[in-house]
């Protein structure tokens, strides 16, 4: 299949990029290089079946296609917080524009979901019936009601017209390829560790967040697209919450580190707790996490050695 993946340059998408393409699928990468470099595509960019265009999900694009990933949005508050209006046009004309050409091409289509759309959840764990506690006029709102903008003309679409849709809900991931300077917890308090930093803890550190590694996360999104009459959102992540003063002392053990944890105040609308509920995947994609966080968080560390 020729399958296009938007925001393909970024960390998930260039890992699904190159999952796809050692299927043998022929992958072509949408992204406006925003958030994504070039240098993730460096493993795989020579391989006759990949394909590069520069170009902004906001606007329309017309080519021939088998199948849609549609990953394109900043995914990290330093990022969606510096352009907000910018973000949530990705949301939501991104998804139009590509529901467009899925339609259009009548081919299946993947939305790139998140756990944000749940908010500061008041249930825990989450399950894809909770419809969530966010705060619509928000900081991060732009991000959160972006997404679950996404997630109605994705059903919309689905009820109007047919579309063959998949919407995937992904809880916090982590791996190779995220960016030092991205501002996600994973690579701050790797970074922080390895320099002998202080690491800075949010809150009082008691909030929690599920961290689920790359490899395990790119598997389910590739389960999910290729499932048949999946029209539902499923959730995917790691069912293992740790708070993040447990986190942080779990990477300043695998670094050697000198870090002392520092605490500052918590940012607002900061989830208190995130925990996936994954029997949807489980029982209709067969999938759950296998990669112990101990070993995936020092396949993290070794690749941030290589980026300080």
């Amino acid at each position: 299949m020729k399958l296009l993946v938007t925001g393909g340059a970024g960390f998930v998408g260039s890992h699904l990029s190159e999952k796809l393409l050692g299927m043998g699928h022929e992958v072509l990468v949408l992204d406006n290089l925003y958030t994504g470099s070039v240098e993730n595509l460096e493993g795989f960019k020579n391989n006759p079946k990949f394909s590069f265009i520069e170009h902004n999900v906001t606007n329309p694009i017309d080519i021939e296609i088998d199948g849609i990933f549609n990953l394109a949005c900043p995914a990290s508050p330093v990022h969606y917080q510096r352009f907000p209006v910018e973000t949530l046009k990705t949301s939501v004309h991104g998804a139009i524009n590509m529901l467009d050409l899925a339609q259009a091409k009548k081919v299946r289509i993947l939305q790139a979901s998140t756990s944000e759309v749940y908010g500061d959840p008041t249930i825990s764990p989450q399950d894809e019936s909770y419809w969530g506690n966010v705060n619509p006029i928000g900081i991060r709102s732009c991000y959160d009601e972006g997404k679950r903008s996404a997630e109605t003309l994705f059903f919309d679409f689905h009820r109007e017209y047919g579309t063959d849709i998949r919407v995937a809900r992904i809880f916090n991931t982590y791996g190779p390829r995220m960016a030092k300077n991205d501002g996600r917890v994973v690579s701050n308090f790797i970074v922080q560790a390895l320099t002998n930093q202080p690491i800075t803890v949010y809150g009082d550190g008691s909030q929690t967040r599920s961290l689920c590694y790359v490899d395990d996360l790119v598997a389910g999104l590739v389960k999910l697209f290729f499932a048949e009459n999946v029209h539902v959102p499923v959730n995917l992540g790691n069912p293992q919450p740790l708070t993040m003063v447990e986190l942080a002392n779990e990477i300043i053990q695998l670094t050697n580190s000198r870090s002392e944890i520092v605490f500052k105040e918590l940012p607002a609308d900061d989830p208190l707790q995130r925990e996936p509920v994954i029997k949807r995947a489980k029982e209709l994609l067969d999938w759950s996490p296998s990669v112990d966080r101990t070993n995936g968080l020092s396949k993290t560390v070794e690749y941030f050695k290589t980026k300080i």
